[in-house]
């Protein structure tokens, strides 16, 4: 690095460690759309150096869209900035970025040079998305456990004066009515316990999460005879993870059946589940970030989920089966909850997936 003669560093010098060290990335392109200048930060979001990106045409990298290259070259000649929201960029290595940029033309030696302040959306959007989802399931939870206590106290009540009844009916025949009553105030009982989701503290052991996924395999092979394909990508990588092994079957199981059920239900020619598992650093799951996350994707080929209810799939008492309880997606939503983590799906025609996040690093407490 450059410096003056009193061994200080130049303007120049001190322009470009401010530009290197910025978070926010940085592009600066020339008269022909050409790549002069990339920060670290742009060359990390586009996953690309900047030699590498000025062999490529600019709408291999920043847009394919005419139209934003037209107005790209209108501001060069008219020297106007302009911002655009939640863009589309595709990376070096073809993935899809969802971003914030800004474009400020400078005067240059001859020429207008064009500035590109880029911020990445993708990361705070999905931020955004978990806190939503966390907050309305916690939402959904308090007003079913409430619920769920009102129901209970008169059901005892019912329960106890059909037995009372039972003992003084001289007429055994009439016993089968208070029979209807008893059973009934059971099946409603144990309706309401599952509403309520796990309520114990996780018995926390050093767990493997890929024996977790066989013993579902194995379980779900079991109950379809063997008709459903499973794949399995696995992370050998995947260090152990602290947590309860049967609540973490519990969840994997019901969201494998909700897939199994799907493809019965529409009759799927060749039913296929694909298990993938990854290891994730750094993410951000509601308002807290971890440094290790167990990412598993869980990935059907059925109908995929209708858009009316992709947003209340994880609420007790919603499904897409006339047949279905709805309570099998928010009892697993509630179990990943409880170890810190969160259940997402995107979904498809063709196509469904579920990643479950589970941090490595785990404070546990109880779900009241």
């Amino acid at each position: 690095m450059g410096t003056t003669s009193k061994g200080t560093m130049s303007k120049s010098d001190i322009h470009k460690l401010i530009l290197d060290n910025l978070a926010t990335s940085v592009v600066m392109l020339n008269g022909t759309l050409t790549i002069e200048y990339m920060n670290p930060a742009a060359e990390m979001l586009l996953e690309a150096s900047s030699r590498q990106l000025n062999k490529k045409p600019i709408s291999a990298w920043f847009s394919a869209d005419g139209a934003e290259l037209e107005t790209l070259h209108a501001a060069l000649e008219s020297g106007h900035p302009y911002t655009r929201r939640e863009a589309r960029l595709v990376t070096h290595n073809g993935h899809e970025l969802t971003v914030d940029y800004s474009v400020n033309p400078v005067p240059g030696v001859g020429e207008t040079l064009l500035l590109i302040e880029i911020e990445a959306r993708d990361r705070l959007m999905r931020i955004e998305r978990e806190e939503e989802l966390l907050s309305r399931h916690a939402t959904a939870r308090t007003l079913v456990r409430g619920l769920a206590h009102e129901i209970k106290n008169p059901l005892g009540g019912i329960r106890g004066a059909a037995q009372l009844l039972q003992r003084e009916l001289d007429n055994i025949e009439l016993h089968e009515y208070t029979h209807v009553i008893i059973e009934e105030a059971d099946r409603l009982r144990n309706l309401v316990d599952r509403l309520l989701g796990p309520r114990k503290l996780p018995k926390i052991e050093d767990v493997n999460i890929h024996a977790i996924l066989e013993r579902v395999c194995s379980l779900v092979t079991a109950e379809t005879a063997g008709a459903i394909r499973l794949v399995r990508d696995y992370d050998p990588s995947i260090p152990e993870l602290k947590a309860d092994a049967e609540q973490l079957i519990q969840a994997v199981l019901n969201i494998m059946r909700n897939s199994m059920q799907a493809m019965q239900g529409a009759e799927t020619v060749t039913p296929q589940i694909k298990i993938r598992t990854r290891a994730l650093r750094q993410i951000t799951l509601g308002a807290e970030k971890h440094r290790l996350v167990c990412c598993i994707d869980i990935v059907d080929n059925g109908p995929g989920i209708p858009d009316e209810i992709l947003n209340k799939i994880f609420y007790p008492m919603v499904s897409g089966r006339a047949q279905g309880s709805g309570l099998g997606l928010s009892i697993a939503q509630s179990i990943i909850n409880q170890h810190h983590g969160l259940i997402e799906c995107r979904t498809e025609p063709g196509e469904t997936c579920f990643q479950l996040f589970i941090p490595l690093e785990l404070k546990y407490e109880s779900v009241r």
